[in-house]
C-alpha cells in the first residue's frame, strides 16, 4: 500500500496560474506599459514612442531631459500611487467585508489631508516642504490608530470600524476646512492643490522615496493573500478555522495604512482609486485574493496614470489635478454602490 501523501495548501495565486486569469493579469501588465509610453510621449510636443523606449533604456537623445526628467518621473509617480492606493482599497474591502471600503471613506486620507494642510498652512514655508510626506504619514497612522481604538469593544467588527471611520473622516475634513480658513493665501492655495490631488512636479527622488513603501507593504499584503480570503467568510467562520481574527485584522490594516498613507503623502488626496480600482479588478479576475491583489495594484495604477495624462494633456497649457478626473469618475461610481447595496 502506498503511503498517503500529505496534502499540501497552496498559495491562491499559484492554483490561479491554471486558468485565464493569468492571461488577464499580462493584459494589463502589457495596457500598463503601453498607456506609460503612451503618456511619455504625449505633451507640449509630440515625442516619438522610439525615442521614449531609448530613453527608458538609458540612451541620450536630444529628448532625453524632456522625457527622462519632465515627463517619467510624473508617470511613474503616478503608477506607484494608484496602485498602493487600490492594494489598500483591496485589503480593506477584505478585512471589512463591505464593498463600499476605502482609504477615502475610512478616514486614512482624511488624517494625512489634515495633517498635510496643517503643516503647510501653520509652518508658514519656515519648514522644508520634504517634511510634508512625514507629517502626511503621521496623520494617516494617527487617525486610523483613533478609529481602531473607538471601534473596539471586545474586538474590533467591521460595521463599528466603517461607522467610526466615517464619523472621523467628516471630523478630519472640518479641521482641514478650520486650517485653511486660518492659512494666508499663498498656503491655502498649495494646500488646495494637494488635497485635489496632483503629481505635477514629480521627481525621480520622490519615485525612489514610494517604491520601497510599495514594494515591502505590497509584498506583505499579498503573502497574506490567504488569510484576507478567510476572512471574507465572516468573523465566525474565521475563528473556526483557527484564524487570529483581531490580531490579523489589526496587522493587514496597518498595512493598508502604509500603502495609502505613503502614497497619498506624495501625490496629494486622490480620491476613489481604492475604491474604484478593487471593484474592477474584482469584476477581471474575481474574489480570490491571491490574483485580485496583484489585479488590484495593476487597474489602480493604470487609473491614476491615465487621469493624470489627460490633466495633462487634454487642457493645455493647462494643467489639471488628477484628482479632479478620478472624482469625475469616482464619484457617480460611488453612489451607483449605494444604490445597488440599498436594493439588495
Amino acid at each position: 500500500m502506498k503511503p498517503t501523501v500529505p496534502f499540501r495548501s497552496r498559495h491562491p495565486f499559484l492554483s490561479a496560474l491554471e486558468d485565464r486569469r493569468v492571461l488577464i493579469l499580462l493584459v494589463l501588465l502589457l495596457v500598463l506599459m503601453a498607456a506609460l509610453v503612451l503618456g511619455a510621449c504625449l505633451g507640449s510636443t509630440w515625442e516619438s514612442p522610439f525615442q521614449v523606449l531609448l530613453t527608458m533604456a538609458g540612451v541620450q537623445s536630444d529628448s532625453a531631459f524632456v522625457i527622462g526628467t519632465l515627463r517619467l518621473p510624473r508617470l511613474v509617480l503616478a503608477l506607484l500611487a494608484g496602485a498602493g492606493l487600490s492594494l489598500a482599497g483591496a485589503v480593506l474591502q477584505g478585512l471589512i467585508r463591505n464593498p463600499l471600503a476605502s482609504p477615502d471613506v475610512l478616514g486614512m486620507t482624511g488624517g494625512a489631508s489634515a495633517a498635510a494642510v496643517g503643516f503647510i498652512a501653520l509652518s508658514g514655508g519656515a519648514l522644508s516642504i520634504r517634511w510634508l510626506p512625514v507629517a502626511a504619514m503621521i496623520g494617516a497612522l494617527l487617525v486610523s490608530g483613533l478609529i481602531y481604538l473607538l471601534a473596539w469593544k471586545n474586538g474590533v467588527s467591521p460595521v463599528r470600524l466603517v461607522l467610526i471611520g466615517v464619523g472621523i473622516s467628516a471630523g478630519t475634513s472640518s479641521v482641514t476646512m478650520l486650517l485653511l480658513a486660518f492659512s494666508s493665501i499663498t498656503s491655502a492655495g498649495k494646500a488646495y492643490i494637494w488635497l485635489t490631488g496632483s503629481v505635477y512636479g514629480a521627481s525621480w527622488e520622490q519615485v525612489l522615496t514610494l517604491l520601497p513603501w510599495l514594494l515591502l507593504f505590497g509584498t506583505v499584503a499579498w503573502t497574506n493573500a490567504r488569510k484576507l480570503n478567510v476572512h471574507q467568510l465572516g468573523d465566525e467562520a474565521a475563528t473556526g478555522l483557527g484564524a487570529a481574527v483581531q490580531r490579523q485584522r489589526l496587522g493587514l490594516i496597518l498595512v493598508a495604512v502604509a500603502l495609502a498613507g505613503s502614497s497619498v503623502a506624495l501625490v496629494g488626496a486622490v480620491g476613489f482609486i481604492g475604491l474604484i480600482g478593487p471593484h474592477i479588478a474584482r469584476r477581471l479576475v474575481g474574489s480570490s485574493y491571491g490574483v485580485l491583489l496583484p489585479a488590484s495594484a495593476l487597474v489602480g495604477a493604470l487609473l491614476l496614470l491615465l487621469a493624470d495624462t489627460a490633466g495633462r494633456t487634454l487642457f493645455q497649457p493647462l494643467d489639471i489635478p488628477a484628482g479632479v478626473f478620478t472624482a469625475a469618475i469616482g464619484a457617480p461610481f460611488f453612489i451607483a454602490l449605494l444604490v445597488r447595496h440599498r436594493r439588495l
